[in-house]
Parts: structure tokens; sequence; C-alpha cells
């Protein structure tokens, strides 16, 4: 039976790293195009310059998506941080962060990549020892490629300039002055290139332990079915905001009129998409997939396959992984000090909002503030824990309503204090006595240092591997897995957006797909749990109630993932959701009622100009083609 299998590939990532400058592709060190399509040999490693531009999805400070948005916050001494600036709103057109326009600010130079593309699809014809089946397979690695170059950029800034192929050094200044090109024109280019990429990628690695993080045909359309819910979502499909954003000549790069048939397409995409991903055993990771020494009990182990869903090797869930970078950074970032250590090895600073938190459904599968039977307006009053509640908080201990009765991916994504934590070298085993946190002035999960601690009092447990392990109380073992970029459950939610968006009503069809995700976290189906629990219990008879739904259902099944970025951006929503204060708790204090008072830490402000990228103000002083986006 086929398999994918997606692990860290080091020695794939280090060919990305080896071939980030063309002296080392050729021989006796001259630089010349022709001289790295020689051989095979050599060619292969261009193609694999060609991957090093993908963004490090892992790494905090080159992803704006894990630290620029409203969902983790930083203590003072991590302030100078380029996500909590973007964050913070200050972004700017002199030096932009995360600029994957130009390549600095902890971006990647994209349009270098996409140029090494060109090259690489203009001389692989050129390579004598390449069979035919190789050189297609490899020509469509470089096509999408060149696709999802182009789509991160349209994705950031919007309209684009769409380079299909290389400019000859002869090129007159007119040619080389681009212009940007109408936002459904870039995005029609990237759908062409991948469907061109599609016909020859694999459908699994023929040896996947020597070609791990290369693109399989599951990956490809994975991409076409984002790349097109983005295109029909409303930041690009009649927008009218940015609708008066024209090019010198007067060309408009927003179509300010709704297209219906957007959704259509992305529906067909993600469809496709499924298919695929179901014929290579792609699956819902599920608690039955999660193996372990320890003796668990049923919830034990479902809070265990929750957190393994993102963090555990050659995952079935996995579409595709990140392997151009290691997660060790974002791991021991979001670990807490589990007890006394003899140093501090854990980086304990990377810390979910107070708002996250709320975020999360009831233990009936409802917003906390729509769930009849649970206590929203008291949820920050003080509770003690119950022997009967050991498996989430404490027994004995107090903390607040808010982390009692929540669903299990509440328990299995965050960690709080006096809040249970399972594996990761419990000197017992889970089922008996898990760690519990002690978050609090003084106590060791607390303060250790200025800059390692986190600031709110909560951890995004769900990216720590439940096998680390703090080893003789001083070094910090990782077990290193591919950050997911799409995973099935991304697809089916996507699925079940637009079959809500262009049904006139939602169906069994549309509950089917987010119900496979609700059912995998121990949750009833939508329409059983408002009905039954919610004060709203109309809502998912309706489109727009549905749409929301979906929408709060993505939010917590990616958090932390580096998707509400985008998200909250394609459905123009990021002004609603970060005009509010970045909220956690009083970490400062030793009493439980003072440790849980809730604490702003700063005011965020989003403005229309926010949604896309401004472009370096250099860029448009060397090209006056390039016009600037609205509001910068």
């Amino acid at each position: 039976m086929k398999r994918i299998y997606y692990i860290i590939a080091m020695s794939f990532i280090g060919m990305f790293y080896s071939c980030t400058s063309f002296l080392d592709v050729v021989p006796d060190n001259v630089a010349t195009i022709d001289n790295a399509f020689t051989d095979r040999f050599n060619a292969e490693k261009y193609l694999f310059t060609c991957y090093s531009y993908l963004p490090q999805f892992a790494n905090r400070d080159q992803n704006p998506a894990l630290t620029g948005g409203d969902d983790i916050w930083f203590s003072e001494n991590h302030q100078w941080r380029d996500g909590v600036q973007l964050a913070k709103g200050f972004q700017n057109i002199t030096d932009p962060y995360f600029d994957y326009w130009r390549g600095t600010r902890g971006g990647r130079p994209l349009y270098v990549g996409i140029r090494d593309c060109n090259t690489f699809l203009e001389k692989i014809v050129t390579v004598k020892d390449l069979n035919d089946y190789e050189k297609k397979q490899w020509i469509a690695e470089a096509n999408f490629l060149k696709a999802y170059y182009h789509y991160y950029l349209i994705r950031m800034y919007g309209p684009i300039s769409i380079m299909d192929e290389s400019l000859p050094v002869s090129a007159e200044t007119s040619a080389i002055k681009v212009t940007r090109e109408p936002v459904d024109t870039c995005f029609a280019y990237v759908v062409r290139l991948l469907n061109k990429s599609i016909v020859d990628l694999p459908a699994v690695l023929a040896t996947p332990f020597t070609s791990l993080g290369r693109i399989t045909k599951p990956i490809a359309l994975a991409v076409k079915a984002e790349v097109l819910m983005t295109a029909a979502s409303p930041l690009f499909n009649g927008n009218q905001v940015h609708s008066t954003l024209t090019n010198k000549d007067g060309k408009a790069l927003f179509n300010p009129a709704f297209d219906a048939t957007k959704w259509d397409k992305a529906a067909q995409a993600c469809k496709e998409a499924i298919y695929i991903a179901d014929s290579v055993n792609v699956s819902l990771y599920q608690k039955s997939d999660f193996k372990n020494g320890f003796p668990m009990n049923d919830t034990t182990k479902h809070i265990a396959a929750l957190r393994s869903v993102i963090s555990e090797r050659w995952n079935k869930e996995l579409i595709w992984g990140s392997t151009n970078n290691n997660s060790w950074d974002i791991q021991n970032s979001s670990s807490p000090r589990w007890y006394p250590y003899i140093t501090n090895p854990s980086g304990s600073n990377h810390s979910p909002t107070l708002k996250i938190a709320e975020e999360f459904y009831t233990k009936n599968g409802v917003p906390i503030n729509e769930d009849k039977t649970w206590n929203y307006e008291n949820r920050f009053q003080l509770r003690t824990a119950t022997i009967k509640e050991w498996i989430f908080v404490e027994p004995g201990q107090q903390s607040v309503e808010l982390n009692f009765d929540r669903e299990l991916r509440y328990y299995a994504g965050i960690s709080f204090d006096r809040g249970a934590w399972f594996g990761n070298g419990s000197p017992v085993t889970p089922a008996e006595k898990p760690w519990y946190i002690r978050n609090r002035k003084g106590e060791f999960a607390s303060i250790f240092e200025i800059s390692q601690f986190s600031v709110t009092g909560m951890y995004p447990k769900k990216l720590v591997n439940i096998n680390n392990e703090v080893r003789d109380g001083t070094s910090y073992y990782t077990e290193i897995y591919a950050f997911p970029v799409i995973r099935l459950a991304d697809l089916y939610l996507y699925y079940a957006e637009a079959l809500n968006e262009i049904k006139s009503a939602p169906d069994a069809e549309v509950y089917k797909y987010i119900d496979k995700v609700r059912e995998r976290a121990g949750l009833k189906g939508v329409v059983e749990s408002w009905n039954l629990y919610s004060n709203v219990p109309s809502k998912p008879a309706t489109t727009a109630g549905m749409r929301e739904i979906i929408q709060r259902e993505r939010l917590i099944e990616l958090a932390f993932e580096g998707h509400r970025f985008w998200d909250l951006r394609r459905w123009m929503l990021a002004k609603k959701y970060m005009n509010s204060p970045v909220q956690g708790w009083n970490v400062q204090q030793t009493d439980a009622r003072e440790y849980y008072r809730v604490t702003n830490f700063y005011n965020q402000t989003f403005t229309e100009r926010e949604y896309f990228w401004p472009i370096a103000e250099i860029e448009t002083v060397r090209n006056p083609n390039l016009v600037q986006n609205i509001g910068w």
C-alpha cells in the first residue's frame, strides 16, 4: 500500500543551503550558467537552488504569520522582533518588515527565486545525461516553485509584476521597468503554472528517504486549492476598498465586482485535492494512530493525539511539511519549565494571547459566549479543581472558570497555570500523574530570566512534540518534525467554506467536511451541537451563520500554525479582530486572584492599508512604473 512519508530530510536541507551560490555548482569556480547545466548532478543542484527560496515556515523571524498577528505575544525583551513590530502596526515603506519583494528584513528574495526558476526551465533541456521522465518531473517542480513564489507575493502585495521569463542582459530599460498586473491576471497566471506542473509531478516520491521535501502531485493540488480559495475570498473578490488602485496608465488593478464563479472554481479545486490525497492514503490523524509506550486512558490519549497531529513525524495527515528548516526553535520557545531545572534550557517566550484562549469551544462544541450551559459572564472567576478534573487542572488548585469544561483541542493546544501537561519526560506514566504547570511569580514555570517566560501566562502546547524532554535538568532534547504548511484538515475546512458559498443554503455536504474535523476533536456535528447547546440554534441553517462557524473552526483547528494571519486578511476581518487590546494574565503576581486579573499588553490597531505590504520606497524610485499600494 502506497503512503507518503514526510520527515526532516537533513541531507536535502543541506543541499538547499549549499546551493545558495552558483560557485559551488560549477567546475573550477567559474560562475557561468552553462557550466551549471553540463550534467545531471549540477543541474539537480541548481534545482535545489530554486527550492532554497521557499519561506522557512517554522522560523519566527522569517514567517510573518507566526508572530505578526494577534495570536502570539512577547515580553518587552523580545519587542525587537520584526513580527512584533508588524503586529504593532509599525510597518513602513523605507525598510518593510518581511520584505519578500527584495529579500530583506526576514524576507526571501522571491523575484530572484523566480529568475532562477526561469533560468532552470530555459537550460534544463540542454542536459544530456538526464532521462525524459526525470526531466519532466524536474521541470514540473520548477514550475510549481515559480507559481508558489508568485502566489506568495500576491498574498502579500496584491497586484504584482509577473516574471514569466528572465530578461536578457541586453534588454532595453523600458523592458526592465515593469508594471504591476491586475490581481485576476496574477491569480490566473499562477493557476496555469500549477496546472502545468501537476501533469508531471509524481503522486508519491519514488525514493522518499532521499527525496523528502520535494514537491508531489498532492502538494501541488492542495496549493492550487489554497490559491483559488484566496482568489475567491473578499480581499480579492469584489474588494471595493482597494478598487481605486491603478497603474499610471489608468489600468485598474482590482476588480470591484464580485464574481461568484471564483467560489465554484475553488470548490472544484478543493474536491480534486482531497481526492488525490485520499488516493495516496493521506487521512485525518486519529486517536487510534497515536502510539506511545505509556499506559493512557481514553481522554489523555485523545489529547496526546490532537497534539501529535502537528508534531508527529511521518504524520499521515500531512500533505506539505516544511523541510527547509527544523522546528527546534519554535518548540523550545513554546515549552514551559515543567519542573525546577538546574538551568533553563527552554526559551518559554512564544505566548498565546487571551483572545485565542477564549476562541476555543466549550466541551459541547459551541463558542463560550453561546453555550447555554457554560457560565460565560463569570469566566474569570476562580474555581478549585476536583480530583475528577485531574486530566485538565491540578486537583485542589485554583484556576479560572475559563480553563474548565472546554473542548479537548483547548487542552491539547494551550497550556496554562495549574494546567495538566502529559508526556515530555514526566517521571511517572502520564495516566498516573502529568506535569502540572506552576506559573505564578516565584514558581518553577514563571519568570526564570528576563527574556525567558510567557508574558501572557500561556504556552502553545500543540507545537511541542510529546517526546521532547529536559535531560539531567540542563539540556533540552527536541524531536524535530516537518512544520505543517498544508494538512488534510485544512483542505476539509477550505472545501466546507467553498461549498457554503456556492449553495443557496448549507446542506449535508457542507456539514460533512467540517464535521469530519470536529468528530476527530471529540465533538458532535455542527447542527446537533448548535441545536442542543447554543443560544443561537438556527445559526448553521444560514449561509452567513455557517460562514461564521466555518471561520471559527479554522481559527481553532489551525491555531498557531500560521493560517490565522492570512485567513483574517483574505476574509477582510483583520480590521475587526486586530483593533483590540492584546491581553493575558498578570504573571508578576503570586496570589491567584491577582494573577488572574486580565492584563493589557498593547492596544493593537489595524487599518485598511495594512491588508497589503508596501513596496519598498527605493523600488518605486528605481522603477517609476511601480505604483505604491493604497495608504502607503
